[in-house]
């Protein structure tokens, strides 16, 4: 088969973007979308192209090194007029600046359908369909990109070689996308938040790049609802990333630390009821702290201020907390210049056993 004519006929847009996002190079269906050849479109800023409804998006895309993945988003294409496509954006290993922009127009009968679906809910169950309308034309991209190496040598293979490894990473991001987009909660359980905490302790210590992390626990505590595997994985992500937060500190520290907050209420429970939050966990570090921009939006998809960061580990973070039927806020304390991130959650319903007699 005939790469080149493999590569003509891919459904989706691909657009090559050079340090500063001018288009280096564009398949026909990206001239399709653009409505210009790519004689035309060969140099020309993205954003004489495009512009993009959602702000904080736009800002994301502008950071050469970033992941992004954004599906139904609004965008008003110049000489096209309004359309609602879905994006993919990664940067090439090795090539400062360059990114890979994938884009999909949607429709307006699809794009009437996901209305409603836009937001926070929209923007996480989003790679579910991703997954399955962008993972096999990446395939076929690999696949092309290959069979065009097999005829390119020195820094033409090398291009192809590059192209192929960048369809990898976006496969896994989608994959971990996918995480977010899950529609069933978690079947809960009653579980030992301080054998969670030192599971996940483990996991970051293995590493073995994160500080000393100190622990606070109040070993009377009752056992909470929730599901040990998705304890696990929001204490390696906010237990990793106040790592990464006070790694640069004169004398970088974390500390995790349990206790009993009675009073705290959740009014909205999955059965509607309201719910007792009254286990408190706390993940601090004493790293600089977020951004203040930042400070209001750091559990939305795509906020981060990581310059290789997706965005998404807080999101996923506050995914798995609400699926059980929690809550986390997060904190600052300039005076003592500690970052405090708060999870809150229910007690098991027999919450009268002690977390000291399951870890004997």
């Amino acid at each position: 088969m005939d790469a080149q004519r493999q590569l003509s006929s891919l459904p989706l847009a691909v657009v090559l973007l050079s340090p500063g996002q001018a288009v280096a190079a564009a398949n026909p269906a990206a001239e399709q979308l653009f409505g210009q050849s790519l004689r035309r479109l060969k140099g020309r800023a993205l954003a004489d192209l495009m512009t993009f409804d959602e702000p904080l998006l736009a800002d994301r895309l502008l950071e050469a090194d970033a992941n992004v993945s954004a599906r139904a988003t609004d965008v008003l294409i110049v000489g096209q007029g309004p359309r609602r496509i879905d994006v993919v954006a990664a940067p090439l290993v090795d090539q400062p600046g360059w990114q890979v922009l994938t884009l999909h127009d949607i429709g307006g009968a699809e794009a009437m359908r996901d209305n409603a679906a836009r937001g926070e809910e929209g923007v996480l169950r989003a790679p579910a369909i991703l997954a399955h309308e962008i993972k096999n034309p990446l395939a076929g991209i690999r696949g092309a990109a290959q069979l065009l190496g097999r005829k390119l040598d020195g820094n033409e293979r090398a291009m192809t070689t590059l192209i192929a490894d960048e369809v990898d990473r976006i496969a896994k991001l989608i994959d971990q996308m996918q995480t977010l987009s899950r529609r069933n909660s978690p079947d809960l359980a009653p579980c030992n938040l301080h054998e969670a905490i030192r599971r996940a302790k483990a996991v970051i210590e293995a590493g073995g790049k994160a500080p000393v992390i100190g622990e606070e626990f109040d070993p009377s505590l009752p056992l909470v609802s929730g599901n040990v595997d998705a304890l696990v994985q929001v204490l390696i992500n906010l237990i990793a990333n106040a790592a990464d937060a006070c790694r640069s500190a004169p004398n970088p520290s974390i500390t995790v630390r349990t206790r009993f907050a009675s009073g705290l209420q959740l009014h909205q429970g999955a059965d509607g009821a309201p719910v007792r939050l009254p286990i408190e966990l706390r993940v601090s570090d004493n790293g600089p702290g977020i951004d203040p921009t930042l400070r209001e939006h750091v559990f939305e998809p795509f906020v981060t201020s990581k310059k290789s960061g997706q965005g998404l580990g807080l999101a996923l973070v506050r995914r798995l907390v609400r699926d059980m039927n929690g809550r986390i806020t997060h904190d600052r304390d300039d005076q003592t210049g500690i970052t405090h991130f708060r999870v809150h959650l229910p007690m098991a319903d027999n919450g009268k056993s002690r977390a000291r007699e399951q870890a004997a």
